[in-house]
């Protein structure tokens, strides 16, 4: 009988990654950002054992979206008060913060638990083209631009 392949912490390395945003598509990028934090590159990936690695996103306000996104998505937060509801536009929040969009889209496509809270402290996001982890000396990874629409 064949046991099932569980793997070890000592097992797993946490590779480094630099990523452009720069005209990217917020969600085609964003899924394949996912994806790294999770591991699901990896043979080793195994649900709920973190082999994912580190993903450094620069010029995030340089990204783009399709449509009628910039006026029509709204992003919402509320203050606990009666009538606290607040609420900002795409575009709105990507001249304001632009690392939150990419965040807030990251983070919908992790698990809700600590497990994906875990996850997400592995991600840098910056909104120029330069970083504070040379030190971790990163990898440039090139993602695919994916299909883009006019």
């Amino acid at each position: 009988m064949q046991k099932t392949y569980y793997p070890k912490p000592s097992e797993v390395t946490h590779d480094w990654y630099v990523v452009d945003a720069a005209g990217q598509n917020l969600g085609r990028f964003t899924t394949q950002v996912a994806r790294l934090l999770l591991g699901k590159n990896k043979p080793q990936f195994t649900p709920g054992v973190d082999t994912g690695d580190f993903v450094i996103i620069v010029n995030a306000e340089k990204i783009a979206v399709t449509g009628k996104k910039l006026d029509d998505k709204f992003y919402y937060r509320h203050s606990g008060y009666p009538g606290g509801l607040k609420q900002i536009s795409l575009r709105d929040q990507l001249e304001r913060f632009p690392e939150r969009v990419i965040r807030s889209a990251v983070w919908g496509m992790l698990p809700h638990n600590r497990y994906g809270r875990k996850l997400m402290k592995k991600l840098k996001i910056y909104t120029g083209p330069d970083h504070p982890h040379a030190a971790q000396k990163p990898q440039t990874l090139v993602l695919e631009a994916g299909r883009q629409s006019d």
